[in-house]
């Protein structure tokens, strides 16, 4: 599912609403949410999972078509961790 299919999802399931409104709520949770974990805080949503920052020390790393090392920097990467209710209902089959 990609945004605009969750607007659109959204507007079909609340008539009272605009398509407008929707796509600044959506797209407001969504920043704010970036904000968040690019300040390194914790964003859960309950059910659905949690939103954090990893760093990634540095380390020597290998070019695949050369073989030559590479010196890769540190770096923070997001980390997703699954919710329980998104888990139970993967793996409902």
């Amino acid at each position: 599912m990609i945004k605009s299919e969750l607007i659109e999802k959204i507007v079909q399931e609340n008539p009272h609403l605009f398509q407008r409104d929707v796509e600044k709520i959506v797209g407001v949770v969504l920043d704010e949410i970036i904000d968040a974990i690019a300040s390194g805080k914790r964003v859960e949503l309950r059910g659905f999972g949690a939103f954090s920052v990893k760093k990634r020390d540095a380390r020597m790393g290998r070019n695949p078509r050369t073989g030559e090392k590479v010196e890769i920097t540190e770096k923070y990467v997001p980390f997703f961790r699954t919710g329980k209710l998104l888990r139970k209902r993967l793996n409902e089959s």
